[in-house]
């Protein structure tokens, strides 16, 4: 497992965190969300990234069955996911940023795949950036050691915490973690004091039905918490699925309606939370 395996820097981001942001996405993650619009996060390990809208079959055939190497390739349609970068590297690119960061009360947010599974990396980086006074955010779904989430969260501005599927076997069954873990380090944090915001990912089918909304309103309300967001499911991130010959899932699933959502919307007002849709 690579420690410091990333695979995308998007910069000028105006969303996860406040202001003008850097977000720095780790590859690999402990989760399998059948919803999941980065496939490209979820192994630890390099791909190859096959565009065949920019394939010209220049050997015959297409991207899917290509022999040649990306270096290679006429028109960037293969690209290998996955560069190992260093601290100082990081760093290096995140300075370029600063002063955006300055002027908008912006920072740098965390987030992959799963950036938890990148251990004590993190938490080195996340050092590195607070020593040159940069707010930072984490995007995490919190299945992970106890013992890493708090040595990052000591290095948190922010923490936009996801909360999936309450039901602990369906949890296990649909996304691969143990949602009695993911409570525990959530409330571990809330009494450590940090900020934390939590989010749900509203996917039809699997996050949106009553009683999930409800054990998470319920819980979120029994950490003291005012400020709930969510990110209604949409399918921009499907056509990502054939570039690396994948099967994508959840391809008949249809995003939730406006009226669908300003429902769950209503629902958590009536229990006193501040709802933003969206996450910005």
């Amino acid at each position: 497992m690579k420690n410091n395996f990333i695979f995308n820097i998007q910069r000028y981001s105006l969303h996860d965190g406040g202001g003008i942001r850097t977000i720095i996405f780790f590859k690999g993650c402990n989760l399998k969300c059948p919803w999941c619009s980065n496939p490209e996060s979820q192994s630890f390990e390099q791909e190859l990234f096959k565009r065949e809208s920019l394939c010209i079959k220049c050997n015959g055939s297409n991207c899917h069955s290509c022999t040649i190497v990306p270096e290679q390739c006429p028109t960037g349609a293969l690209e290998i996911v996955g560069t190992e970068m260093s601290l100082d590297e990081i760093i290096h690119e995140v300075k370029k940023d600063m002063i955006f960061y300055e002027s908008t009360s912006g920072g740098v947010t965390l987030s992959g795949g799963e950036p938890l599974c990148q251990g004590e990396f993190i938490v080195d980086l996340l050092k590195g950036l607070k020593a040159l006074g940069i707010h930072t955010a984490i995007e995490t779904a919190g299945f992970s050691k106890w013992e890493v989430l708090d040595k990052a969260s000591d290095y948190l501005d922010l923490v936009l915490f996801d909360l999936k599927i309450m039901d602990r076997k369906k949890c296990l069954k649909i996304v691969n973690a143990d949602m009695d873990v993911v409570k525990d380090n959530f409330m571990r944090l809330t009494e450590k004091g940090v900020n934390i915001i939590p989010r749900i990912p509203l996917i039809p089918d699997f996050t949106m039905d009553e009683d999930n909304i409800e054990a998470i309103s319920d819980f979120v309300s029994s950490q003291g918490l005012k400020e709930i967001h969510l990110l209604p499911f949409h399918q921009f991130g499907s056509s990502k699925y054939d570039s690396l010959d994948r099967k994508y899932e959840l391809e008949n699933i249809t995003p939730p309606t406006d009226e669908e959502i300003e429902n769950i919307k209503k629902y958590m007002e009536k229990r006193n939370l501040y709802v933003i849709i969206g996450g910005k």
